[in-house]
């Protein structure tokens, strides 16, 4: 038997066991059907329950909080979590994210808010609505049928599974409207609300500042390059696996350099993709400078990103997020061919985004000594304005008057 025949035998076996797995977890949702729903429940997860209390569904929770401590709600918060070690508003119900407590919490709840795909086999009844924040805006990656031929049939069968039960997608721009139709397989309703986690770039930036460096026990002055690589691998494969190869970003010299251009005391803040920040306590950089923090263990990259004075990424769609925060942002691509070999064309000819390119140390040092700040707006400003990007600070309260209005039809159909 042919090496392809081989794999091509080996993932139809994976597919029908995940199937058969599904359809054995389905049961569940179906048996839990017994139980009413309650419109005043919501149930919040993030990450396939890997994730903590961070990303939009954190946002939309900390508005409906606020609104329940002002009278005018009375829902629960269940959130789905693999880890209930971490930590948690205490007015937030944690569940651990096992088969039938997953069952049971979902089928009786009015309301799932999620920024990543919900569990293979999961069945929603009616009467239930799933909002979908995603946990990308601006793409730099391909993500579902932008990856052409490089998207597994099992990646393909999970995310047109649960695009099905999603009611609302919520969109924080034009290009975003049109991105999720192929990239999420999805067919249903986009609301242009804004993207619930980008409220606090825009709201108490202050605050955020000083927290951070409170929390660190940093000077107030000090500057923050916020470095967040993403992952590799993830459902590329037949089998989850996520690669935790060493970053080669020196950090010295990256220092260095940022203090050569921008003056100040700089520190750089490594931030892993939560599926990598799971699977490993630290990334190995090879380097041992008191100047480096691993910040990857936090739950919350926004708030990371409220409180730094930079970014760095290879292929992470929260670059954008940081430009709207009005951030330098820098690519840092060291194995771009690669990248693009494994995962496919990426959704944007790197060289012509607004963030200066470098695909080795070298040229990363030089674009930050030559960073041209009146250039960099102006090319901001003009991309912004192409992708149509609409955020205001206020998406986690037009999402939260959302699922007031939803939960308000469903009880008067009772």
């Amino acid at each position: 038997m042919r090496q392809d025949q081989k794999e091509d035998l080996s993932e139809k076996i994976y597919i029908a066991k995940r199937k058969t797995k599904a359809c054995i977890h389905a049961l569940a949702y179906c048996a839990c059907r017994i139980f009413p729903i309650d419109q005043d429940k919501i149930v919040m997860w993030t990450f396939e329950g890997t994730g903590g209390y961070g990303c939009s569904p954190k946002y939309v929770a900390e508005e409906i909080l606020k609104r329940n401590r002002e009278g005018k709600t009375n829902y629960r918060i269940v959130w789905l979590l693999n880890d209930i070690g971490k930590e948690f508003p205490e007015d937030i119900k944690k569940v651990k994210n096992t088969l039938w407590k997953r069952a049971y919490h979902l089928s009786t709840a009015g309301t799932w808010v999620s920024n990543t795909r919900t569990f293979y086999g999961t069945k929603k009844r009616r009467g239930q609505s799933y909002i979908q924040t995603w946990h990308a805006t601006i793409c730099i990656k391909p993500i579902g049928k932008y990856r052409k031929d490089r998207l597994p049939k099992m990646a393909y069968l999970v995310s047109k599974y649960d695009s099905g039960l999603i009611d609302y997608v919520l969109s924080g721009s034009t290009w975003c409207d049109h991105m999720y139709r192929k990239g999420l397989i999805y067919r249903g309703k986009i609301i242009k609300t804004g993207t619930p986690r980008c409220d606090i770039l825009f709201k108490d930036k202050e605050e955020r500042y000083k927290q951070i460096r409170k929390e660190y026990n940093l000077p107030k002055e000090t500057k923050i390059m916020l470095y967040a690589p993403t992952f590799r691998g993830g459902s590329q494969n037949k089998t989850r696996t996520v690669n935790t190869e060493e970053t080669t970003v020196d950090f010295r010299r990256l220092i260095k350099a940022l203090e050569n251009r921008f003056g100040g005391t700089w520190y750089v803040f490594l931030r892993l993709h939560p599926q990598l920040s799971v699977k490993m306590e630290k990334m190995v950089t090879g380097q041992l400078t008191e100047r480096l923090i691993d910040v990857s263990q936090r739950p919350d990259m926004n708030e990371l990103i409220a409180g730094a004075d930079g970014f760095l990424t290879d292929y992470s769609s929260a670059i954008f997020e940081a430009a709207m925060a009005g951030q330098p942002g820098f690519i840092y691509a060291d194995d771009l061919e690669e990248y693009v070999e494994d995962r496919g064309d990426l959704m944007f000819d790197m060289y012509k985004l607004p963030f200066p390119v470098a695909l080795n140390n070298d040229r990363l040092m030089e674009n930050i000594e030559k960073f041209d700040e009146d250039v960099y707006r102006m090319k901001i400003e003009r991309f912004m304005k192409k992708v149509g990007v609409c955020e205001d600070g206020k998406a986690s309260e037009r999402v939260v008057d959302i699922i007031q209005y939803i939960s308000k039809k469903e009880r008067e159909t009772l």
